[in-house]
């Protein structure tokens, strides 16, 4: 189990105030709310990026067994495959060659591997990072907005990939989302946030069906 209380403030403002967040290993939570609401505190907490007051245990992994995707995706100024396995080892970089390749091919950027990584656009770059990311076993994904540059064929190509990683390697995955249609096809639970807190949590369908407070009912209303 992954358990969660970690509040984070910022002069008097607390934009992270959660207490006994209990998360199942090997599940995917999509965490929606409006902007501000704390989804990219929460995740950067979970990754040990931002100090925060109270504990984050992640049970059965470690933080090395994160695997982080920000919101704001980078790329390297080299080529494309080579920024696939860039800081490993050569025999590292011939061993993941083969799934390197594949996550570029089903991902739609095979035909870019030779470009210059710096030149890609940012729906390209968003794909590239997501592809990086997917090269090694993680036992925890924390994504970030992890398709807002792509357009609805490349959402869809990495929903894809994330599904088939997560048939591999059953990570936990944790992903912060505006779109309430991407987390009814991809999470199990969902994590809605409002003023830095958990409003909602539960049943992926259940919660998005009947919504079980206010906040929620306004926000599904009038959409992110």
């Amino acid at each position: 189990m992954i358990e969660i209380t970690a509040k984070k403030t910022y002069g008097k403002r607390t934009v992270l105030n959660i207490n006994g967040l209990v998360l199942e290993e090997g599940l995917v939570y999509a965490v929606i709310g409006s902007n501000g609401s704390g989804k990219t505190t929460l995740i950067q907490a979970i990754a040990g990026l931002i100090p925060y007051e109270g504990k984050i245990s992640l049970g059965t992994a470690k933080k090395s067994d994160i695997g982080y995707m920000p919101q704001k995706s980078y790329a390297f100024d080299m080529s494309v495959m080579a920024n696939m396995t860039v800081a490993q080892s050569f025999a590292a970089r011939r061993r993941k060659r083969g799934r390197a390749l594949a996550l570029l091919r089903q991902l739609g950027i095979l035909h870019l591997k030779r470009k210059n990584a710096a030149r890609l656009s940012g729906g390209e770059t968003q794909r590239l990072a997501l592809a990086r990311l997917l090269v090694d076993e993680h036992k925890i994904l924390l994504l970030d907005e992890p398709v807002a540059s792509m357009d609805i064929n490349s959402a869809e190509l990495a929903e894809k990939a994330l599904n088939d990683y997560r048939e591999l390697c059953s990570p936990t995955v944790i992903a912060a989302t505006h779109s309430l249609q991407q987390a009814r096809r991809i999470a199990d639970k969902i994590i809605f946030m409002s003023e830095g807190e958990v409003d909602a949590f539960g049943d992926a369908e259940t919660l998005l069906e009947n919504p079980p407070t206010e906040k929620l009912r306004n926000f599904l209303h009038y959409g992110a």
